[in-house]
């Protein structure tokens, strides 16, 4: 069978080493992996999934072909998009139905736990038993992840104060408000300091307060590491993502950093002010971002269009917003997806 080369740069040094399949089932797969990275990365190759019964067949997700890197991904995209069965197969809970998807030059399927033990995953809804406090719960998921009690303590109580959870530990997660059990699931995915971060819609039930700590803690902790923010919502990684990435319809349709992405809508947005009565009458001829109140009585109004619709309007700097909206209109409903995906179809997925 071929060999497995890994190359990598120690102290100024430039590396390489050959391991054959026989290293790497006497050796830690992952210990090999990170002894000898040179740029830790997960590359998606023509990934696909599938789902079909006896009449249909359903494309969940479609050709992705993406290279992740260190820093902060977003995965924007619609609801029904495609972008939380992508995030499964990255994690390795699903199988795709084609492609394939490699840890630093490894697939993961032959990485099996060790590629689990460097991931933190949040989904958009994560099991817990009622009765543990988020203490127990915390405790519990350590012991799952291998952590010994000297180091799952010490994580935990960093974690709790990180994300203002402190007060709340000895209470039952069945009594917590959605934003703090959001934030109990924050805490899971963090604690065994994973290389590879990936957070299904994280910020969902926070308020304002909260995501920006979010943020924060983010922005710092993908130091030398892959965070993966699958969103709908554009301000939680407008600003913190150095890549981004859009899906509609189970494909990647661009990648780029929030620059690159919104310079397609210059001289495409604009704001001008409105009388409240005309407003219907201008939410059906331009696509309308945003309505501001104004003192006088009128209505200000960011939209997508162009300058000959409302002449007075002015000029405004896109926002990933813009394009977002541009892309995935108010009313539009996605045509593909885990949720169009019935309860009797089956997975197709590569052997």
């Amino acid at each position: 069978m071929p060999a497995i080369i890994f190359t990598g740069k120690r102290e100024g040094y430039t590396v390489k080493n050959k391991f054959s399949q026989a290293d790497l089932c006497l050796r830690s797969n992952l210990q090999i992996v990170q002894e000898w990275r040179i740029f830790m990365e997960i590359v998606l190759e023509h990934v696909s999934k599938v789902y079909q019964d006896k009449h249909t067949v359903k494309k969940a997700v479609e050709d992705v072909s993406l290279r992740f890197t260190s820093g902060v991904w977003g995965l924007l995209g619609a609801n029904g998009a495609g972008k939380t069965t992508l995030m499964r197969m990255i994690c390795g809970i699903m199988k795709p139905s084609g492609g394939r998807i490699c840890y630093d030059g490894v697939e993961i399927g032959q990485l099996g736990d060790a590629y689990r033990s460097v991931i933190g995953y949040l989904p958009q809804e994560f099991g817990f038993y009622p009765e543990f406090t988020v203490q127990q719960y915390l405790e519990y998921i350590s012991a799952m992840k291998g952590m010994g009690d000297r180091q799952a303590g010490r994580k935990i109580d960093e974690l709790l104060a990180g994300l203002s959870l402190e007060e709340v530990r000895k209470k039952k997660i069945m009594k917590l408000s959605g934003g703090m059990k959001r934030r109990g699931g924050i805490a899971q995915a963090l604690l065994n300091d994973p290389e590879f971060l990936v957070l299904d819609e994280p910020t969902s039930g926070l308020d304002p307060g909260e995501r920006v700590r979010f943020r924060n803690l983010i922005s710092e902790f993908a130091r030398n590491r892959i965070v993966l923010i699958s969103t709908h919502i554009v301000s939680d990684v407008e600003y913190i993502a150095t890549q981004n990435a859009i899906m509609k319809d189970g494909r990647i349709l661009q990648t780029g950093t929030t620059q690159e992405l919104v310079v397609q809508m210059q001289g495409k947005v604009f704001e001008g002010t409105v009388a409240l009565p005309e407003l219907e009458k201008w939410e059906k001829k331009v696509q309308v971002v945003n309505l501001r109140n104004e003192a006088d009585g009128r209505i200000s109004m960011r939209y997508i269009g162009k300058q000959e619709d409302m002449p007075d309007a002015m000029a405004k700097e896109p926002r990933l917003e813009d394009l977002y909206l541009n892309l995935f209109p108010a009313g539009s409903r996605p045509v593909s997806g885990r949720k169009q995906v019935h309860k009797k179809e089956k997975e197709v997925h590569s052997s």
